[in-house]
């Protein structure tokens, strides 16, 4: 394995060099003009004279096989007037060997595309700037000897691709790489900005779970419960509900070929574990609002009167936890009914096979 990439000295930028930094629509641009000012200032203390930084929105296509379609990088740079180096930054998850492929350079174009998933969703703006400008150097050499080792990370290992068309990689290890992958496809997905898309599911789950404050029975039945019987409820509850949404919206990706076995993989965990996260979020609204409800309908007397039990704050909240359990499923069902709630689009599995029909959209 060798961790540089020779490049000619005529290539060294003298004057008027620009770097086109391009990123997908969504979560890649918002991460992109995020770090675009410290970019700039690492790229003007690294070359001189300063280098031209810009940053432009395009969504990556992809050819029918699933692989890049580098084609429309180079339209990209010759739009821009050819820069001296371009930046991709994709919410595609790649993967190389069993490994997470966090980047890859083409020195012929000019071109380094970066995976934005598999920096993960801790520190990412750094990762995104230190893997583009470990990039940069690489395509563009210093021109000192400056120790460019600074911009590399111990879980990351920089070789030569295989085959006649050999160019840089950038890997993770096949394990942690693989969860921090999955974890910044989740962030891709947005599950915070997804959860408003379950409002009838939301609304359903209160009206049921809104039982839960006037029936005596479930107050008995809580107070018997242990809590880690309660906890136990609570969790089958959300896993269950997240498997019905991911087979009744048909979510589960299958992969076309053995190749892309371990690509589907991260698609599926990503999506399951934004549903959970989501359907997670739901239920932690619901006890809350099944709390407050319950604080204000069942008076403390009446209460003990009915459990034999001193009427604390805890009683109220075991209430609302199993009320909850079983809102939290009337919530799920209702939403399978809801037409207007599509879930589809918040996966990567659907945004690539967008990505795929994009030439003919346009």
């Amino acid at each position: 394995m060798d961790d540089t990439h020779e490049t000619p000295s005529s290539q060294v930028p003298t004057t008027g060099a620009r770097v086109l930094l391009v990123a997908d629509p969504g979560l890649p641009t918002t991460r992109a003009h995020a770090i675009e000012g410290q970019l700039q200032q690492l790229l003007d203390e690294a070359y001189s004279p300063p280098i031209s930084l810009e940053v432009s929105t395009a969504m990556l296509r992809l050819q029918a096989d699933e692989t890049l379609d580098l084609s429309q990088a180079v339209e990209l740079s010759e739009s821009f007037g050819d820069p001296d180096a371009v930046l991709l930054l994709t919410e595609i998850p790649r993967v190389q060997d069993g490994h997470p492929l966090i980047a890859e350079i083409f020195p012929e174009q000019n071109i380094a595309v970066i995976s934005c998933p598999t920096l993960g969703v801790v520190t990412t703006g750094r990762r995104i700037i230190d893997v583009m400008m470990s990039c940069t150097v690489r395509m563009k050499p210093l021109h000192d000897a400056r120790d460019t080792s600074r911009y590399e990370r111990w879980w990351t290992t920089w070789r030569e691709g295989d085959g006649g068309e050999a160019h840089p990689l950038l890997l993770a290890s096949r394990f942690l790489g693989g969860a921090r992958t999955v974890t910044g496809m989740v962030m891709g997905n947005e599950p915070l900005r997804t959860a408003p898309r379950l409002s009838s599911a939301l609304a359903a789950a209160a009206a049921t779970g809104a039982f839960g404050i006037f029936y005596s029975s479930i107050w008995s039945m809580s107070m018997y419960l242990s809590t880690q019987r309660l906890v136990g409820i609570g969790v089958l509850a959300m896993l269950a509900i997240t498997a019905w949404l991911i087979i009744g919206n048909k979510l589960w990706d299958a992969p076309k070929n053995a190749g892309l076995a371990r690509v589907v993989l991260l698609y599926n965990l990503s999506t399951a574990l934004t549903l959970l996260m989501i359907v997670g979020l739901l239920y932690v609204v619901l006890v809350v609002l099944i709390f407050a409800g319950g604080l204000i309908v069942i008076a403390p007397e009446y209460l003990s009167e009915i459990i034999g039990r001193d009427a604390e704050v805890v009683r109220y909240l075991d209430i609302a936890w199993l009320s909850a359990a079983m809102g939290i499923v009337a919530g799920a069902l209702g939403s399978s009914f809801d037409k207007e709630t599509d879930l589809r689009s918040l996966t990567h599995g659907q945004r690539e096979r967008q990505r795929m029909y994009a030439e003919e959209k346009d």
